[in-house]
């Protein structure tokens, strides 16, 4: 009888949690994805670019390996326009500076430092909307140009740009 009443009870407390979570309002992902069940939607503006030194291929670059990064790693449709999210901003600084440096006042290594400003819309919740920069680099030998490293380090830099966006906007971390 008592094993039974366990049973009972077990099989009572399972249904309760199983019943608790079909009604939670987040979704959960593999991910870190952190999504209001009510949020369907993104939109992705171009990202143009304003640093003094240009890039000629990183606002679309960057622009379109946001929207992947979205598609990819959530179930959000995307939309042209006004979707339940938004991303919109521009690249702010794209600079090289001497970074360690060596005798006789030579830089040793330089960095690429990458600033994006961005300005996220939730329509489904503006507490979360925000307008903010974030800057991510990589270090590199002053022996080389940035034309020699450009092409190897720039999509690292992208990379950790993208991460930390979609930490601060969809993981809410």
């Amino acid at each position: 009888m008592e094993r039974r009443k366990t049973l009972l009870t077990g099989m009572w407390l399972c249904a309760l949690i199983a019943g608790w979570l079909v009604s939670c309002k987040m979704s959960y992902s593999f991910t870190g994805a952190n999504i209001s069940a009510d949020v369907k939607t993104f939109s992705v503006y171009y990202f143009p670019n304003r640093a003094r030194l240009v890039n000629p291929t990183l606002s679309n670059d960057f622009t379109e390996k946001l929207k992947d990064k979205l598609m990819k790693q959530t179930s959000l449709k995307e939309e042209g326009e006004n979707g339940d999210l938004v991303y919109e901003g521009q690249i702010t600084d794209y600079a090289v500076r001497p970074m360690a440096i060596q005798k006789e006042d030579m830089a040793a290594q330089n960095r690429l430092t990458i600033t994006i400003r961005l300005k996220y819309t939730n329509n489904r919740d503006h507490t979360q909307d925000f307008d903010r920069t974030f800057s991510a680099f990589e270090d590199f030998s002053s022996s080389l140009s940035l034309n020699d490293v450009e092409s190897d380090i720039v999509p690292d830099i992208v990379e950790k740009l993208l991460d930390d966006i979609f930490n601060a906007t969809i993981a809410n971390w």
